[in-house]
């Protein structure tokens, strides 16, 4: 192939997965450094589009190296954005797993205080539309 250098390392094209010695899949690194709670959802996320490694989608068994960039898009319109410092194969602790890369994400979005819910007394039974209607009236929800 046109892609592959005689020699024994592999020439960087788009649709190479890089799978050798240095390298490490994915899909097990993204699990391994705890940014995705399980290898499938890590696969999961790769198939669906979630996972890029240097501005390029990946496959699952993707070879990942040592000074990669890996933007995780998560629940909650979250990127998280990594650089690879160390790979590793199997799941470590949190504080050994923050030490395998760099984080360059963007502080996540403050939490929206949400509005409490209507608090009825115990045994009031389910509100009546009059009351319905004075909770939407009070809260600025109503359309009228």
């Amino acid at each position: 192939m046109a892609s592959e250098t005689s020699g024994g390392g592999q020439e960087r094209t788009p649709g190479s997965t890089r799978t050798d010695e240095g390298a490490v899949r994915v899909d097990s690194w993204i699990w391994s450094v705890r940014l995705t709670k399980t290898r499938s959802a890590g696969a999961a996320a790769c198939k669906g589009g979630h996972v890029r490694v240097n501005g390029e989608r990946v496959k699952p068994a993707y070879g990942l190296r040592v000074g990669d960039e890996v933007r995780l898009r998560q629940a909650g319109n979250r990127e998280r954005i990594v650089v690879v410092k160390r790979l590793i194969r199997k799941r470590v602790g949190a504080p050994v797993a923050v030490e395998c890369y760099v984080d360059n994400s963007p502080p996540p979005p403050p939490r929206v205080a949400a509005a409490p819910a209507g608090i009825r007394d115990r045994g009031a039974g389910r509100p009546t539309k009059r009351d319905r209607r004075e909770l939407e009236r009070l809260l600025g929800s109503g359309e009228g």
